[in-house]
């Protein structure tokens, strides 16, 4: 079987789509699949091309056996949506025009968050005559209203007639929650044809390690309790009540020890840098984005991780991918998110959930686990037990029989 796969992100992007994307598609290729991806030049979330490659019509390379098309589009940092779209819209249209060039595909995966990309694997479908399969990472364009970037206009509903085209074209649906999958349901679409497919954590790159001294030491680390927040910086992420926790432990003597590691970009961190400065506050320290191959050392320096998104019923229904990169290192969590992903936290008794934007739940939280130990011992053998539930190779392997029963219908 040869698989067609639609990412505007892949590795050496470090983001969870691309993640996902590589993880699936190399064990689709380790299980005898042929496998295609076509994606940008890396560049995600600076906007800024990585070392190496350049934005070109087209370049290919092999990585983990799967051919990768990159191809030209609009690249743009991740902030400004009247640009983003235009990232998105080059994309398409480029990744369309290379699929034409891509012989004897059997099926076409297309993956959100945005759907322009699915817009392409709907359009190769038709044009191939073989089956669109709809990944679902998120409901766009709902998301932009959450984080305001939007307001409810004509522009939002065209959007949503066109969101909804694209479900009922779609020939499977796989949604990484299992809140999505209920809300296409209310809305209308065939809950017959949506699976659930998780996001998971890659056991073999995330797993219990010691603390990197070098690093510790790098980062003025020594002797202290770490909380980190590892991803992007956001609008969806509403950070600054992390800031806000920081400096009420600041002044507090039994926080002083507490560190702060904020480590990755997006839209917000240069605010977030800002923001800090003006308030003083020694106890974080920010971090841009490292390689992948680097991630792995600064979870190691975590006492716990926190996860943290606006308080809004559509976050409810996300499952944040960093929950399960956390298991899979044996780090307790101090979970801000409500809805889907809380019910994981507490069913598998990996972290403690607080309200999100409550920073003072969050301050009060990090207290607790500083001076309980024994309690972040339970928490971090409860998540390498669970980790297990959600190992990406299965998750992988459950995908790709969905795609084969597909394909041989």
């Amino acid at each position: 079987m040869h698989i067609l796969f639609l990412s505007d992100n892949f590795p050496p992007e470090v983001n969870a789509p691309a993640s996902r994307t590589h993880e699936h598609c190399r064990r689709w290729v380790q299980q005898g699949e042929q496998v295609t991806v076509i994606t940008c030049a890396p560049n995600f979330p600076k906007g800024r091309v990585f070392d190496g490659y350049r934005n070109r019509l087209w370049q290919q390379e092999t990585v983990d056996g799967i051919r990768v098309i990159r191809v030209w589009s609009y690249i743009t940092a991740n902030e400004g949506f009247a640009r983003r779209i235009l990232d998105y819209t080059s994309y398409m249209l480029a990744a369309f025009l290379a699929s034409l060039f891509v012989r004897r595909v059997d099926v076409v995966v297309a993956t959100s968050p945005q759907f322009f990309t699915a817009v392409a694997g709907w359009a190769v479908g038709a044009f191939k005559r073989i089956p669109f399969v709809f990944e679902l990472r998120d409901l766009w364009p709902e998301s932009i209203k959450a984080v305001g970037a939007m307001k409810e206009s004509l522009a939002i509903r065209l959007l949503e007639k066109l969101e909804l085209f694209l479900y009922r074209r779609a020939a499977r649906i796989v949604s990484v929650t299992h809140s999505f999958r209920d809300t296409l349901i209310a809305r209308g679409i065939d809950g017959a044809k949506i699976d659930v497919v998780t996001n998971g954590v890659d056991i073999g790159r995330f797993s219990p390690r010691a603390k990197d001294a070098a690093l510790e030491r790098e980062l003025g680390f020594e002797g202290c309790f770490v909380a980190g927040y590892i991803g992007t910086h956001g609008l969806a992420h509403a950070l600054e009540t992390l800031l806000d926790a920081m400096q009420q432990l600041q002044t507090d003597a039994r926080g002083r020890d507490i560190r702060l590691l904020l480590l990755g970009d997006g839209a917000r961190k240069a605010a977030l840098q800002a923001d800090a400065a003006q308030r003083g506050l020694s106890n974080v320290r920010f971090v841009d984005t490292v390689p992948k191959d680097e991630v792995a050392r600064y979870w190691s320096l975590l006492d716990v991780s926190v996860i943290h998104l606006r308080r809004t019923e559509l976050f409810s229904t996300v499952i944040p991918s960093k929950l399960f990169e956390c298991m899979g290192m044996g780090i307790p969590v101090l979970h801000g998110v409500e809805g889907e992903s809380a019910r994981i936290v507490e069913r598998e008794g990996v972290g403690l959930v607080f309200e999100p934007e409550n920073a003072q739940a969050l301050a009060s939280h990090l207290l607790l686990l500083r001076a309980e130990p024994a309690r972040r011992a339970q928490l971090s053998r409860q998540a390498l037990a669970a980790a297990a539930h959600y190992d990406r190779q299965a998750l992988a392997d459950r995908m790709l029989a969905l795609l084969r029963t597909l394909v041989a219908a």
